[in-house]
């Protein structure tokens, strides 16, 4: 037996380490795929546990003021709202200060823009409205990853309007919540 036969016999040949190394790519892919979908959830549950505690918050600056903090200054989707990736979401912050030390913004927060398509954000819109006999009413719009369940909307404070950013299907991914007295 010569030096080369020796050397063949103690090696891998090439095919048995292109299938290994497919093998391990496949697991590898699939790993990610499921770590991935948990962390999309994980985010998920962060934006409804942030908005609930938003919404608290704005119930305890209402119950010491009789009103809701007014929202304005956002970029998008216009100047009549507070917009978490802008300006006037700190201007919003330092209303609500006594009852939350900083405003949440989204786990995923865009640079820019309303919460729908591939932006991440969380708006705010209140309004004292003179029709409704001056009743306070506000919404929160923002967007999950994985679209579960309809968005339920808030009605207006006047009950002739049902604002559901989310539209009506059965999952959407914007949701719209708030309150009208």
């Amino acid at each position: 037996m010569n030096l080369n036969e020796k050397c063949s016999k103690k090696g891998f040949t090439m095919i048995e380490l292109l299938v290994v190394i497919a093998i391990i790519s496949l697991l590898s892919s699939i790993v990610w795929v499921a770590v991935d979908s948990a962390r999309s959830k994980t985010r998920d549950t962060r934006r409804v546990v942030d908005i609930n505690q938003l919404r608290t918050a704005l119930e305890l600056y209402y119950d010491a003021n009789k009103q809701y903090p007014l929202s304005t200054g956002a970029t998008s989707p216009n100047s009549s709202w507070s917009n978490s990736n802008d300006s006037s979401w700190e201007t919003l912050g330092n209303n609500m200060s006594a009852y939350m030390a900083k405003l949440p913004v989204d786990p995923k927060q865009s640079s820019s823009g309303w919460p729908g398509g591939g932006r991440f954000s969380y708006a705010y819109f209140s309004v004292a409205q003179s029709g409704c006999l001056n009743q306070q009413w506000y919404l929160i719009v923002y967007k999950l990853e994985n679209a579960s369940g309809p968005d339920i909307g808030v009605m207006s404070c006047d009950g002739l309007r049902l604002w559901q950013f989310g539209g009506s299907d059965a999952n959407t991914a914007i949701k719209t919540v708030g309150v009208s007295r």
